[in-house]
């Protein structure tokens, strides 16, 4: 789904993104239980990162950018949900999953309602990088328009905004010291 401060992404809701209710159904305001949400920080040989472009599906000029993942389903583990999103969102199943990287809390409006999200950062590695967006939800198709893989100095330069916030700056750590020993928490984000 959508990556706001918090991205929604998955079957049947897409949300992840900062904005305003204007407009919207005043339960966009509500909190709603806490979502379990797994995410891939998924990198190619070239230490790219792959990124969805999504918007809020009333307002397509509200945009930002994020990583594949999505809600935890039923009994599933994390690391399964990261899995089963990053293949549903971008076609790609041979990914390597390593350790996780970071985790936050984040609450956010989008289509409509408010999400509270519970994210976990998953390393992914993978030699492929053509994507298919064929097994996009329909939400995730009223709110997703591609994908993109972004060397470190470009997420940097970026003018665009990108969730989580400080993702180029967590990236460039990343490519230079490796993975951390724990994960790291970040900050929460609120929109």
């Amino acid at each position: 789904m959508a990556d706001r401060p918090g991205r929604v992404t998955g079957h049947g809701d897409t949300a992840d993104r900062p904005g305003s209710t204007t407009g919207r159904d005043e339960t966009a305001d509500r909190p709603a239980a806490i979502r379990r949400v797994s995410r891939v920080v998924l990198l190619d040989p070239d230490d790219r990162i792959l990124l969805l472009h999504g918007f809020e599906p009333d307002d397509p000029s509200d945009t930002w950018w994020f990583t594949p993942g999505g809600g935890v389903e039923g009994t599933e583990t994390r690391e399964a949900a990261a899995r089963r999103e990053l293949a549903e969102e971008t076609g790609i199943t041979d990914a390597v999953l390593g350790p996780v990287l970071w985790k936050r809390r984040c609450s956010f409006p989008f289509d409509g309602r408010r999400w509270d999200q519970d994210e976990w950062y998953y390393l992914g590695r993978t030699d492929r990088t053509a994507t298919d967006m064929a097994g996009h939800t329909e939400l995730e198709r009223r709110s997703v328009s591609g994908l993109r893989w972004w060397t470190a100095e470009e997420l940097s330069a970026a003018h665009e905004t990108v969730y989580p916030t400080r993702l180029a700056e967590l990236l460039r750590t990343l490519l230079d010291e490796g993975p951390p020993s724990a994960p790291v928490l970040l900050e929460t984000e609120r929109a």
